[in-house]
Protein backbone atom coordinates (compact mmCIF):
# COMPACT_ATOMS: atom_id res chain seq x y z
CA UNK A 1 0.00 0.00 0.00
CA UNK A 2 1.61 3.31 -1.09
CA UNK A 3 2.54 5.85 2.07
CA UNK A 4 0.33 9.01 0.06
CA UNK A 5 2.56 11.00 1.92
CA UNK A 6 5.79 10.07 0.40
CA UNK A 7 4.98 8.31 -2.51
CA UNK A 8 6.26 11.79 -4.47
CA UNK A 9 9.24 11.02 -3.74
CA UNK A 10 12.16 9.96 -6.23
CA UNK A 11 15.03 7.80 -5.23
CA UNK A 12 17.89 6.98 -6.91
CA UNK A 13 19.13 3.43 -7.00
CA UNK A 14 23.00 3.39 -7.93
CA UNK A 15 24.31 -0.24 -8.97
CA UNK A 16 26.66 -1.57 -11.07
CA UNK A 17 24.91 -4.95 -11.24
CA UNK A 18 21.50 -4.05 -13.74
CA UNK A 19 19.67 -6.96 -12.30
CA UNK A 20 20.45 -5.92 -8.19
CA UNK A 21 19.18 -1.92 -9.58
CA UNK A 22 16.29 -3.32 -11.09
CA UNK A 23 15.18 -5.45 -7.95
CA UNK A 24 15.66 -2.23 -6.03
CA UNK A 25 13.52 0.26 -8.35
CA UNK A 26 10.72 -2.93 -8.48
CA UNK A 27 10.54 -2.48 -4.59
CA UNK A 28 10.12 0.39 -4.58
CA UNK A 29 7.67 1.31 -7.30
CA UNK A 30 5.48 -0.93 -5.85
CA UNK A 31 4.31 1.32 -3.30
CA UNK A 32 4.16 4.29 -5.51
CA UNK A 33 8.24 5.68 -5.09
CA UNK A 34 10.01 6.79 -8.53
CA UNK A 35 12.89 5.33 -9.10
CA UNK A 36 16.27 6.86 -11.34
CA UNK A 37 18.13 3.84 -11.92
CA UNK A 38 22.66 4.31 -12.41
CA UNK A 39 25.20 2.24 -12.73
CA UNK A 40 28.38 4.18 -11.44
CA UNK A 41 29.27 5.99 -9.02
CA UNK A 42 30.02 9.33 -10.94
CA UNK A 43 26.21 9.34 -12.79
CA UNK A 44 24.82 8.66 -8.73
CA UNK A 45 26.75 11.73 -7.72
CA UNK A 46 25.89 13.42 -10.59
CA UNK A 47 22.26 13.24 -10.15
CA UNK A 48 21.99 13.37 -6.27
CA UNK A 49 24.06 17.33 -7.27
CA UNK A 50 21.38 18.51 -9.44
CA UNK A 51 18.94 18.02 -7.37
CA UNK A 52 17.21 14.68 -8.68
CA UNK A 53 16.82 12.74 -6.05
CA UNK A 54 15.11 12.74 -2.35
CA UNK A 55 17.37 9.47 -1.23
CA UNK A 56 20.23 7.64 -2.66
CA UNK A 57 20.62 3.81 -2.60
CA UNK A 58 24.19 3.61 -2.91
CA UNK A 59 25.97 0.12 -4.12
CA UNK A 60 29.20 0.00 -2.17
CA UNK A 61 30.96 -1.65 -4.31
CA UNK A 62 30.97 0.21 -7.91
CA UNK A 63 34.01 0.10 -11.08
CA UNK A 64 34.60 4.14 -10.39
CA UNK A 65 33.36 5.96 -7.21
CA UNK A 66 32.44 3.43 -4.67
CA UNK A 67 29.73 4.29 -2.52
CA UNK A 68 31.59 5.28 0.47
CA UNK A 69 33.06 7.77 -2.11
CA UNK A 70 29.84 9.08 -2.95
CA UNK A 71 28.58 9.29 -0.15
CA UNK A 72 31.41 11.34 1.09
CA UNK A 73 31.09 13.79 -1.55
CA UNK A 74 27.84 14.26 -0.76
CA UNK A 75 27.79 14.83 2.73
CA UNK A 76 30.66 17.28 2.20
CA UNK A 77 28.51 19.49 -0.06
CA UNK A 78 26.21 21.79 1.81
CA UNK A 79 23.43 21.97 -1.06
CA UNK A 80 23.50 17.52 -1.04
CA UNK A 81 24.28 17.21 2.86
CA UNK A 82 20.63 16.30 4.06
CA UNK A 83 19.82 13.90 1.39
CA UNK A 84 19.74 10.63 3.24
CA UNK A 85 22.21 7.45 2.03
CA UNK A 86 21.48 4.00 2.35
CA UNK A 87 24.82 2.10 1.39
CA UNK A 88 23.70 -1.52 0.10
CA UNK A 89 26.26 -3.71 0.85
CA UNK A 90 26.98 -7.57 0.79
CA UNK A 91 30.11 -7.28 3.22
CA UNK A 92 29.53 -8.05 6.79
CA UNK A 93 32.73 -7.11 8.19
CA UNK A 94 32.62 -4.40 11.10
CA UNK A 95 35.44 -2.34 9.35
CA UNK A 96 33.33 -1.92 6.67
CA UNK A 97 30.04 -0.57 8.25
CA UNK A 98 32.53 1.73 10.45
CA UNK A 99 33.92 3.37 6.90
CA UNK A 100 29.87 3.65 6.09
CA UNK A 101 29.43 5.71 9.21
CA UNK A 102 32.48 7.67 8.52
CA UNK A 103 31.74 7.82 5.46
CA UNK A 104 27.99 9.86 6.77
CA UNK A 105 25.76 7.05 5.55
CA UNK A 106 22.40 7.20 7.09
CA UNK A 107 21.58 3.46 7.12
CA UNK A 108 22.73 0.29 5.74
CA UNK A 109 21.62 -2.60 3.44
CA UNK A 110 23.01 -5.97 3.51
CA UNK A 111 22.36 -8.23 0.66
CA UNK A 112 20.47 -9.94 -0.06
CA UNK A 113 17.97 -7.43 0.44
CA UNK A 114 14.46 -8.12 2.59
CA UNK A 115 11.85 -5.81 0.49
CA UNK A 116 9.87 -5.04 3.37
CA UNK A 117 13.16 -3.86 5.28
CA UNK A 118 14.19 -1.80 2.41
CA UNK A 119 10.66 0.30 2.23
CA UNK A 120 10.68 0.04 5.87
CA UNK A 121 14.50 1.84 5.85
CA UNK A 122 13.27 4.45 2.75
CA UNK A 123 10.18 5.26 4.70
CA UNK A 124 11.71 6.32 7.87
CA UNK A 125 14.29 8.33 6.55
CA UNK A 126 12.27 10.11 3.74
CA UNK A 127 9.94 11.27 6.86
CA UNK A 128 13.23 12.50 8.69
CA UNK A 129 14.03 14.48 5.24
CA UNK A 130 10.58 16.05 5.02
CA UNK A 131 11.08 17.50 8.81
CA UNK A 132 14.30 18.84 8.01
CA UNK A 133 12.77 20.25 5.03
CA UNK A 134 9.97 22.05 6.82
CA UNK A 135 12.40 23.43 9.15
CA UNK A 136 14.15 24.62 6.18
CA UNK A 137 11.02 25.97 4.83
CA UNK A 138 10.51 27.96 8.06
CA UNK A 139 13.88 29.66 8.41
CA UNK A 140 13.86 30.51 4.38
CA UNK A 141 10.74 32.20 5.40
CA UNK A 142 12.04 34.51 8.46
CA UNK A 143 15.37 34.93 6.43
CA UNK A 144 12.77 36.72 3.64
CA UNK A 145 10.47 38.56 5.80
CA UNK A 146 13.84 39.90 7.59
CA UNK A 147 15.18 40.86 4.14
CA UNK A 148 11.24 42.55 3.44
CA UNK A 149 12.17 44.66 6.23
CA UNK A 150 15.32 46.19 5.51
CA UNK A 151 14.59 46.65 1.89
CA UNK A 152 11.61 49.27 3.47
CA UNK A 153 14.86 51.63 4.28
CA UNK A 154 16.90 52.04 1.37
CA UNK A 155 19.92 53.45 3.90
CA UNK A 156 20.06 49.52 5.37
CA UNK A 157 20.09 47.76 2.01
CA UNK A 158 22.97 45.17 2.54
CA UNK A 159 23.20 45.96 6.27
CA UNK A 160 21.95 42.22 7.21
CA UNK A 161 24.27 40.50 4.75
CA UNK A 162 27.19 42.93 6.49
CA UNK A 163 26.34 42.11 10.00
CA UNK A 164 26.20 38.50 8.89
CA UNK A 165 29.88 38.24 7.62
CA UNK A 166 31.10 40.78 10.15
CA UNK A 167 29.93 38.73 13.03
CA UNK A 168 30.91 35.36 12.02
CA UNK A 169 34.37 36.76 11.17
CA UNK A 170 34.53 38.18 14.34
CA UNK A 171 33.63 34.88 15.93
CA UNK A 172 36.25 33.05 14.52
CA UNK A 173 38.76 35.72 15.51
CA UNK A 174 38.53 35.31 18.93
CA UNK A 175 37.69 31.55 18.53
CA UNK A 176 34.16 30.91 19.35
CA UNK A 177 32.94 27.52 18.20
CA UNK A 178 31.33 26.29 14.97
CA UNK A 179 27.80 26.15 16.46
CA UNK A 180 28.04 29.93 17.86
CA UNK A 181 29.16 30.96 14.29
CA UNK A 182 26.13 29.47 12.69
CA UNK A 183 24.22 31.40 15.40
CA UNK A 184 25.80 34.53 14.58
CA UNK A 185 25.28 33.80 10.93
CA UNK A 186 21.51 33.72 11.73
CA UNK A 187 21.63 36.27 13.70
CA UNK A 188 23.21 38.72 11.55
CA UNK A 189 20.24 38.31 9.30
CA UNK A 190 16.67 37.95 11.19
CA UNK A 191 18.27 39.89 14.12
CA UNK A 192 15.54 42.97 13.49
CA UNK A 193 12.79 40.84 12.26
CA UNK A 194 10.74 42.25 15.51
CA UNK A 195 10.45 45.74 13.61
CA UNK A 196 8.06 43.88 11.50
CA UNK A 197 5.66 44.90 14.32
CA UNK A 198 7.17 48.43 14.55
CA UNK A 199 4.23 50.49 11.94
CA UNK A 200 6.24 52.36 9.03
CA UNK A 201 5.70 55.42 10.21
CA UNK A 202 8.12 55.18 12.94
CA UNK A 203 10.52 52.73 11.31
CA UNK A 204 10.88 55.36 8.68
CA UNK A 205 10.67 58.40 10.42
CA UNK A 206 13.74 60.70 9.62
CA UNK A 207 12.95 63.03 12.81
CA UNK A 208 13.89 62.20 16.05
CA UNK A 209 11.25 59.84 17.94
CA UNK A 210 8.45 60.66 20.30
CA UNK A 211 8.64 58.73 24.01
CA UNK A 212 5.76 56.94 23.01
CA UNK A 213 7.08 55.86 19.40
CA UNK A 214 10.81 55.08 21.28
CA UNK A 215 8.72 52.96 23.60
CA UNK A 216 7.27 50.79 20.60
CA UNK A 217 10.57 50.76 18.83
CA UNK A 218 12.15 49.25 21.73
CA UNK A 219 9.85 46.61 21.98
CA UNK A 220 11.36 44.98 18.77
CA UNK A 221 13.92 42.21 19.87
CA UNK A 222 11.87 40.94 22.66
CA UNK A 223 8.68 40.57 19.61
CA UNK A 224 12.06 39.16 17.44
CA UNK A 225 12.66 36.86 19.86
CA UNK A 226 8.82 35.41 20.09
CA UNK A 227 8.67 35.02 16.52
CA UNK A 228 11.92 32.88 16.26
CA UNK A 229 11.45 31.30 19.19
CA UNK A 230 9.59 27.59 18.11
CA UNK A 231 12.48 26.82 15.65
CA UNK A 232 14.88 24.65 18.09
CA UNK A 233 17.63 25.58 15.57
CA UNK A 234 17.47 29.23 16.45
CA UNK A 235 17.94 28.42 19.94
CA UNK A 236 21.73 29.90 20.25
CA UNK A 237 20.08 32.57 18.27
CA UNK A 238 17.38 33.85 20.18
CA UNK A 239 20.06 35.31 22.74
CA UNK A 240 21.50 37.48 19.55
CA UNK A 241 17.84 38.71 18.68
CA UNK A 242 16.76 39.52 22.55
CA UNK A 243 19.81 41.17 23.44
CA UNK A 244 21.79 43.32 20.52
CA UNK A 245 20.25 46.65 21.97
CA UNK A 246 21.45 46.30 25.41
CA UNK A 247 24.86 47.93 27.16
CA UNK A 248 27.26 47.04 29.69
CA UNK A 249 26.10 49.84 31.51
CA UNK A 250 22.75 48.85 31.62
CA UNK A 251 21.01 51.52 30.08
CA UNK A 252 20.14 49.41 26.78
CA UNK A 253 16.78 47.60 26.22
CA UNK A 254 15.07 45.52 26.41
CA UNK A 255 16.30 44.04 29.79
CA UNK A 256 18.52 46.51 31.01
CA UNK A 257 21.04 43.92 31.52
CA UNK A 258 24.91 44.97 32.54
CA UNK A 259 28.59 43.47 31.62
CA UNK A 260 28.98 39.50 30.90
CA UNK A 261 25.03 39.46 31.87
CA UNK A 262 24.95 40.34 27.98
CA UNK A 263 25.42 37.45 25.91
CA UNK A 264 29.03 37.31 23.98
CA UNK A 265 27.39 36.62 20.87
CA UNK A 266 24.73 39.72 21.42
CA UNK A 267 28.22 41.85 22.18
CA UNK A 268 29.42 40.40 18.94
CA UNK A 269 26.25 41.36 17.29
CA UNK A 270 26.02 44.82 18.67
CA UNK A 271 30.19 45.71 18.04
CA UNK A 272 29.50 45.06 14.21
CA UNK A 273 26.06 46.56 14.19
CA UNK A 274 27.40 49.76 15.59
CA UNK A 275 30.40 49.60 13.59
CA UNK A 276 28.02 49.46 10.40
CA UNK A 277 25.62 52.46 11.17
CA UNK A 278 28.37 54.78 11.46
CA UNK A 279 29.78 53.82 8.20
CA UNK A 280 26.71 53.52 6.01
CA UNK A 281 24.76 56.87 5.15
CA UNK A 282 21.81 58.25 7.01
CA UNK A 283 19.15 60.81 6.40
CA UNK A 284 20.93 62.83 9.21
CA UNK A 285 24.65 62.09 8.11
CA UNK A 286 27.20 61.17 5.93
CA UNK A 287 28.87 57.54 6.36
CA UNK A 288 32.02 58.11 8.58
CA UNK A 289 35.80 57.08 7.70
CA UNK A 290 36.88 53.79 9.53
CA UNK A 291 39.39 55.03 11.66
CA UNK A 292 37.01 57.78 12.96
CA UNK A 293 34.13 55.29 13.06
CA UNK A 294 36.12 52.99 15.04
CA UNK A 295 37.55 55.93 17.19
CA UNK A 296 33.91 56.92 18.23
CA UNK A 297 33.19 53.54 19.43
CA UNK A 298 36.41 53.55 21.64
CA UNK A 299 34.68 56.39 23.06
CA UNK A 300 31.54 54.98 23.75
CA UNK A 301 33.17 52.16 24.88
CA UNK A 302 34.95 54.34 27.56
CA UNK A 303 31.43 55.53 28.91
CA UNK A 304 30.32 51.99 29.78
CA UNK A 305 28.24 51.01 26.53
CA UNK A 306 30.16 48.34 24.34
CA UNK A 307 32.84 45.85 25.08
CA UNK A 308 36.67 47.50 24.36
CA UNK A 309 37.60 44.04 24.00
CA UNK A 310 35.22 43.31 21.32
CA UNK A 311 36.31 46.69 19.40
CA UNK A 312 40.17 46.11 19.67
CA UNK A 313 39.97 42.23 18.39
CA UNK A 314 37.31 43.96 15.24
CA UNK A 315 39.85 46.90 14.18
CA UNK A 316 42.38 44.19 12.98
CA UNK A 317 39.38 43.21 10.54
CA UNK A 318 38.42 46.30 9.60
CA UNK A 319 42.12 48.03 9.46
CA UNK A 320 42.76 50.15 7.10
CA UNK A 321 46.56 50.03 5.69
CA UNK A 322 48.83 52.72 6.65
CA UNK A 323 49.71 54.03 3.55
CA UNK A 324 46.52 54.33 2.48
CA UNK A 325 45.24 55.86 5.27
CA UNK A 326 48.26 58.38 4.74
CA UNK A 327 46.20 59.69 2.08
Amino acid sequence: MPDRNLVAATILVADDNEANGALLSEILEEVGYRTICVRTGAEALLKVTNGDADLALLDVRMPDKSGFEVCIAIKSNPSTRFVPVILVTGLCAASDRIQGIVSGADDFLNKPVNPQEVRARVKSLLRLKSYIDELENAEIVLTSLATSIEAKDPYTHGHCERLSNYSVALGKKIGLSGELCVALRKGGIVHDIGKVAVPERILLKPERLTPDEWYIMKQHPAVGERICAPLRSFRAVLPIIRHHHEKLDGTGYPDGLKGDEIPLTARILQTVDIYDALTTDRPYRSALPIEEALETMRGEAKRGWWDCALIDEFESLVAVPAEVVSE
